[in-house]
């Protein structure tokens, strides 16, 4: 195949690392193509031309987004002025569907052949948002080996190409050397208290699980990891509010489920993470009141935790909103260090990962240059 140019748009740290992988594929299959868009480090090493910062894209909330629309609609409005006047073989935009999907859609009703990278969460709430993918992506590229069904009877070309971080996750080093890197007691049982990434996740989750589990203090080693320094700040004054021995460290909280026996994790992405690696939990996840009211009317799937989406049953214990209290948590914590529980997770995890066997930047370069090859 001849060289081809790859036009591609990442909005924050997460699609850049998926891209990095897929371009980094498609660069060793043909050396000669080129990448122009919007990314990151991982998507720049990899040969993307970024034309403008990615952290312009990173907008996160409602209010930031409103402040920065002028911005965002003049970036969008460059880009897709470039690609329909020099259009690229191939558009892929990578996450961020509020700004990529209009582009797609624009770029499609051009000829461009257009593919999207992490299907949005339709099988969990905004199930409308199908009929806009439709208009906008010839294939949706999936995470998640029960996204494609969700695409069956519409015209979008749905594949699952796996996730990265089960590649990543197998490169963690072994539980000694971990043990020895964040100064872990040798001889005490870890278990991993993952509150979140939020400040006011923080702030309503932690107190509870200190709370609930400070009468196994004398069993167990409870480690928090802080992904940065605000969020340390935080989290050691809380343990020190609770007069607990937990131990607070920086970040590696990937390396601290490799140790840990088992762990207390909000839902989210660290669920994922635990299965892939192997770690027991509970997923204990509270909001506030009026976000929940409005939230759980959204929602379709029965489940908060991605690892029992993945297996369509109760694998995981999941204590959400008001079955989150100090005494439901106490009592799932002594259920869950049973042995027979241990090995039901245990089994469902491997299961799991063998869900995740495909190469993610392999699966996504196949699917990708087909497209290519089409137009």
């Amino acid at each position: 195949m001849q060289s081809i140019r790859i036009g591609v748009i990442a909005g924050e740290a997460s699609g850049d690392i998926l891209g990095g992988h897929f371009l980094a594929e498609v660069r060793k299959r043909l050396p000669d193509c080129t990448f122009e868009g919007i990314g990151g480090p991982h998507m720049q090493a990899a040969g993307l031309s970024s034309w403008f910062d990615m952290e312009r894209l990173s907008v996160m909330g409602l209010i930031d987004p409103l402040k920065r629309l002028p911005e965002l609609l003049s970036i969008r409005k460059n880009l897709k002025r470039r690609w329909i006047d020099n259009p690229p073989d191939l558009f892929v935009g990578i996450d961020a569907p509020d700004f990529n999907l209009n582009i797609e859609r624009t770029l499609r009703k051009a000829g461009i052949p257009t593919a999207h990278l992490v299907s949005p969460t339709i099988w969990a709430w905004r199930s409308g948002r199908l009929k806009t993918i439709e208009q906008a992506a010839d294939a949706v590229l999936c995470l998640f080996p029960f996204e494609p069904d969700v695409y069956q009877g519409s015209q979008v070309a749905a594949h699952f190409v796996g996730h990265p971080m089960a590649q990543v996750l197998e490169a963690l080093p072994e539980p000694a050397a971990i043990r020895g890197k964040i100064a872990l007691d040798e001889k005490a049982p870890v278990i991993a208290l993952l509150p979140g990434s939020r400040a006011r996740e923080i702030q309503m989750l932690l107190p509870i699980y200190l709370e609930a589990l400070a009468p196994f203090e004398n069993e167990y080693q409870f480690v928090i990891p802080a992904s940065n320094g605000a969020n340390r700040a935080l989290i050691e004054t809380l343990v020190a509010n609770h007069s607990s021995a937990a131990k607070v460290i920086a970040g590696n909280s990937r390396e601290l489920l490799k140790v840990a026996q088992a762990a207390v994790v909000t839902s989210g992405t660290a669920t994922f993470e635990a299965a892939l690696i192997g770690c027991p939990m509970i997923i204990a996840y509270r909001m506030s009141p009026v976000s929940w009211f409005v939230i759980s009317r959204m929602i379709k799937t029965p489940f908060a935790g991605l690892p029992n989406i993945l297996m369509q049953k109760a694998v995981v214990p999941e204590l959400i909103q008001d079955k989150l209290t100090v005494d439901s948590l106490r009592v799932a914590f002594k259920q869950l260090l049973n042995e027979d529980a241990l090995a039901q997770q245990g089994r469902c995890f491997d299961e799991i990962r063998g869900q995740f066997s495909l190469d993610f930047g392999s699966a996504c370069a196949d699917v990708l240059l087909t497209l290519a090859r089409k137009k």
